[in-house]
């Protein structure tokens, strides 16, 4: 008996090659497909009527509101907005900026220590305060107007901006612990126990430690909050009566507008006004909303 020992024997069988992939694979069903298309055009249409009915005269609005102006296009009517002395939009970009910034940094200093003392303790009772503060999440902020007003007027803080600010902070509060939790939990234990070797105490550790490592729930926590103030119409027009004198950028639309709501060249110029930083700012940070609502998924 022999044996074959060349080199063409000892060589391993070559793979078998790859199947072509068939052609129906990873193509996008038609009903995900139709959705899709659904879905983008009721969220662009909107900001498209919006954005070239600025420009338009009354007429054309009324007659053509989706074509575009391109032979009678005009900028007179924005600039009516800009410098109406009735109803300036600008003018209320400053407060609105101030409030929001206001309470961001608020919601900071407050929820972040909390959500810290929840993330790392194992108490049943701390659990059932993780319970409460997310309950404040499914009761409508319309529903707790009425006896809201009646506390700050009884605290001497009825028809204030202080007033406005703290109801503010606190609506803002649930969401904001719930992300800063869901992120401190994916935080390794170890480097709490060696800041305390290095002697400090659980303030500094969050703020010196823990607190420089959730950035990207900071982030997401400042762009939902940011975008929630700015677009609140409800809470300041009734907690700032209109005899204060001090507008946001929805109240100073609404009181501009109303008087003027069959006047189509007023409305959608100020109401551009209104929503273009908000639509600037939603698409420039986007991709930080969706890295920090999902960074604790992905390192849990």
């Amino acid at each position: 008996m022999t044996l074959n020992l060349s080199p063409r024997a000892a060589r391993p069988a070559p793979p078998a090659p790859a199947k072509p992939p068939t052609a129906g694979r990873g193509r996008p069903s038609p009903i995900r497909i139709a959705l899709l298309t659904l879905l983008f055009a009721v969220m662009t249409v909107p900001v498209y009527l919006l954005l070239v009915n600025s420009f338009k005269s009354q007429q054309d609005i009324q007659s053509s509101p989706f074509a575009l102006p391109f032979a009678r296009v005009s900028l007179e009517y924005l600039e009516a907005a800009i410098h109406s002395p009735q109803y300036n939009v600008l003018r209320s970009y400053g407060f609105t900026l101030l409030l929001v910034v206001a309470v961001d940094v608020l919601c900071i200093l407050f929820a972040g220590p909390a959500a810290y003392v929840i993330a790392r303790s194992l108490k049943r009772r701390t659990q059932i305060l993780l319970l409460f503060f997310l309950a404040g999440t499914f009761i409508p902020s319309a529903a707790l107007i009425v006896p809201l007003i009646h506390v700050l007027r009884a605290i001497g803080l009825g028809n204030t901006v202080t007033g406005l600010i703290l109801h503010d902070v606190a609506m803002t509060l649930p969401v904001s612990i719930f992300l800063f939790v869901g992120f401190i939990r994916t935080v390794p234990r170890d480097i709490d126990h060696a800041a305390a070797i290095d002697g400090a105490g659980r303030l500094r550790t969050y703020w010196q430690v823990i607190f420089p490592l959730t950035r990207p729930a900071v982030i997401t926590v400042l762009i939902l909050n940011s975008i929630g103030i700015w677009n609140d119409f409800i809470s300041p027009q009734i907690l700032l009566s209109p005899g204060s004198g001090t507008y946001t950028v929805t109240t100073a639309i609404y009181a501009g507008i109303s008087q003027y709501s069959t006047d189509m060249t007023k409305v959608f110029p100020n109401l551009l006004l209104a929503v273009a930083p908000v639509i600037i700012f939603f698409v420039y940070m986007q991709r930080h909303i969706i890295s920090g609502l999902t960074v604790g998924a992905l390192k849990g």
